[in-house]
């Protein structure tokens, strides 16, 4: 991997030993009032600016606290955050600040334990969610010719293991236990830049994303590769984020930057059943309560609501500038979106990144 910082800021953007933390539940710079955008939104529709460095978001199991990671600005500031806000009305309620800078993010069944993705330091770390307390970190040991560490960008929890995937090239995936934080296995040979990490309960096979176009099948028993799917064959692909509708056995891929498409496929071939011209997406998330997929439009400023079945649009959201990871509800009846802004070519941005909370039947 030869990337430079920068670049894989924003990489992370297209998207989750020692320890020094502190939990705190004073108000935060940005307004602590959620608030509309200029332009009026829909009254199911709340925004609240938050912070700089937004990524990735977690809901607890009791449905009683949202989890937003932070990598906080670019230029000039250490560290990051995680922020617990009130799914409800977005209020803060409490928030830990990390000395490395936060993208990834999962959290437990028993919502417990919250994990994130420090991508620029190449590790993870694990929060108790009572306390705000780091609990445990792990930094890999990898390093490119450069000597700097591989990015650890998305994360996945399943069964108590914790898969996260690295962006380099060649990448790998690392699988790690839950509890301790050490790594049991890599999975290697996973092609450039792992993007995006999906668990099938169908399949019971992990599907990985990769910055060279392809999808890999994992058999999780012995973490090896069993198929390795180049949907568009060598057409230019950076392939981003996976969703599953189950009953069907679709499959749903994004491009945001070079095929800007999103790929339906067959989820045991890899066979593509269909391209979506919408345009480049981002996030994807599938709503079996109502058979919805949601797709944010980084460019466009926009996130889309589409029939499961036919894959009509069936509702736009305007939300600009760059609405970047969605969240769902466990009920389905209530979409989560970051939205960033801009960086310039200091990489400083001129506002606080939002948080919106979509009411999907209002």
């Amino acid at each position: 991997m030869t990337m430079k910082t920068p670049a894989l800021v924003l990489l992370a953007t297209l998207v989750l030993a020692g320890c020094s933390a502190r939990h705190t539940t004073s108000a935060q710079p940005a307004a602590e009032t959620p608030k509309t955008a200029a332009a009026a939104l829909p009254a199911n529709v709340l925004k609240r600016d938050l912070a700089s460095g937004l990524y990735e978001m977690a809901l607890s199991p009791q449905g009683d606290a949202l989890y937003v990671s932070s990598a906080e600005g670019f230029k000039d500031v250490q560290g990051g955050v995680v922020y617990k806000l009130d799914p409800a009305t977005l209020k803060t309620l409490g928030s830990t600040h990390t000395d490395l800078k936060n993208f990834g993010m999962t959290i437990s069944p028993d919502g417990k334990t919250v994990y994130v993705t420090h991508s620029l330091d190449g590790g993870i770390s694990a929060i108790d969610t009572r306390n705000g307390k780091v609990l445990a970190r792990t930094l890999f040991p990898e390093r490119n010719e450069k000597g700097l560490p591989y990015g650890a960008r998305e994360i996945l929890l399943h069964n108590d293991v914790l898969y996260v995937g690295a962006v380099a090239d060649p990448a790998l995936v690392w699988v790690i236990d839950a509890r301790t934080l050490k790594v049991k296995a890599r999975i290697k040979n996973a092609g450039k830049w792992v993007t995006g990490l999906h668990w099938s309960e169908q399949t019971q096979r992990l599907y990985v994303a990769n910055g060279g176009g392809e999808i890999l099948v994992v058999n999780p028993h012995n973490n090896r590769i069993e198929q390795r799917w180049k949907p568009l064959g060598d057409k230019p692909a950076l392939l981003l984020n996976i969703a599953e509708d189950s009953e069907t056995g679709y499959l749903f891929v994004t491009d945001n930057s070079k095929a800007k498409t999103t790929l339906v496929l067959d989820i045991h071939s890899g066979k593509v059943l269909k391209q979506l011209d919408l345009g480049g997406s981002l996030a994807v998330k599938f709503n079996p309560k109502r058979h919805e997929i949601y797709l944010t439009q980084r460019e466009a400023g926009k996130v889309l609501s589409l029939d499961a079945t036919s894959l009509a649009v069936k509702q736009s959201w305007d939300l600009p500038p760059n609405p970047n990871s969605l969240l769902l509800s466990a009920d389905g009846q209530t979409l989560f979106v970051t939205v960033k802004q801009p960086f310039n070519k200091d990489h400083s941005t001129n506002g606080p990144d939002s948080v919106v909370r979509i009411a999907l039947n209002p």
